[in-house]
C-alpha cells in the first residue's frame, strides 16, 4: 500500500496577534477606510475584511484600498471567504470550505472542539463568542474566559478571542485564557473616535501580555519583562 504523503510542512510566518478588527460599514461613523486609517493610528496591525454583500470588483477595490493603509505600517489584511482579492490572507467560516485553499495565511472560524478538531492546514482560528455581542444579538450560548481556557488548550492552532469584546478588562480577561489577540468588531466600527479606542484595546492588550515580575538575581530583586506570548510562529 503507497503511504500517504504527510501534509506540507507550515512556513514560519507571522501570525495575527494583538487587536485584529472586522469591518462593517453599516456601523461606521464615517467611509470604512477613514475609520480603518484611524484605528490603525491607534495601533491596530491586522484587519478582517468583511462586507461580504459587495460585488467583487468593490470590494476588491476597497480591499486595495485597505491594504495600502496596513502595508504602511506593516500590517495584514485578511479576507473573509476563500477568495484573497488579490491578496494572500483569507478567513474561512465554519462551515467551509474542505480542505482549506492554500494561501500563505489561513485562519478559520470555530465556535466549539469538533470544528477545532477539523482543523488541518490552517494557520489559526478565531473561537466565539466569547461575551455577549450586539452585532449577533442572541448568538451563543458566549463561551466566558473559562470556556475560551478550556478550547483554547484542545486547539494544536494559535486562537484569537472573538465577540462582544469592548473594554480593557475583557481583552486582559482573553489574554489570560491564552488567546494570542482578540478580534474586534463594534468596539472599533461603532466607535465615536476609532483611534482612541483602538490605543486603549492595544494598550490593554500590552499591558496583559507583558507583565513585570521580579526575579531574585544575586540577592537583589531584578524586574524582568516575561516574554510575550502574542505572536506565535505556525508549527
Amino acid at each position: 500500500m503507497t503511504p500517504t504523503p504527510a501534509p506540507p510542512a507550515r512556513r514560519s510566518r507571522t501570525l495575527p496577534s494583538g487587536v485584529a478588527v472586522l469591518t462593517d460599514r453599516l456601523l461606521t461613523k464615517g467611509p470604512l477606510d477613514r475609520v480603518v486609517a484611524r484605528a490603525v493610528a491607534g495601533g491596530v496591525r491586522w484587519v478582517v475584511l468583511r462586507e461580504k454583500d459587495l460585488p467583487r470588483a468593490e470590494r476588491s477595490a476597497l480591499a486595495a484600498g485597505l491594504r495600502a493603509i496596513l502595508t504602511e505600517v506593516g500590517g495584514t489584511l485578511i479576507v473573509a471567504g476563500p477568495d484573497p482579492l488579490d491578496g494572500d490572507a483569507v478567513h474561512l467560516p465554519a462551515a467551509g470550505p474542505y480542505p482549506p485553499p492554500t494561501h500563505p495565511l489561513v485562519g478559520r472560524s470555530c465556535h466549539n472542539e469538533a470544528e477545532l478538531h477539523r482543523l488541518t492546514t490552517e494557520h489559526y482560528a478565531t473561537l466565539s463568542p466569547v461575551y455577549p455581542t450586539r452585532t449577533k444579538p442572541g448568538y451563543g450560548p458566549p463561551l466566558g474566559p473559562d470556556g475560551l481556557h478550556k478550547l483554547i488548550e484542545a486547539s494544536g492552532v494559535p486562537i484569537l478571542a472573538l465577540g462582544g469584546i469592548e473594554t480593557p478588562d475583557q481583552v486582559t480577561a482573553c489574554v489570560q485564557a491564552g488567546a494570542v489577540g482578540v478580534a474586534v468588531l463594534g468596539a472599533i466600527m461603532r466607535a465615536e473616535d476609532p483611534t482612541e479606542a483602538a490605543a486603549t484595546l492595544t494598550g490593554a492588550f500590552k499591558e496583559a501580555v507583558t507583565p513585570m515580575t521580579k526575579t531574585r538575581r544575586r540577592g537583589a530583586e531584578v524586574p524582568t519583562t516575561q516574554p510575550s506570548t502574542a505572536t506565535k510562529e505556525a508549527r
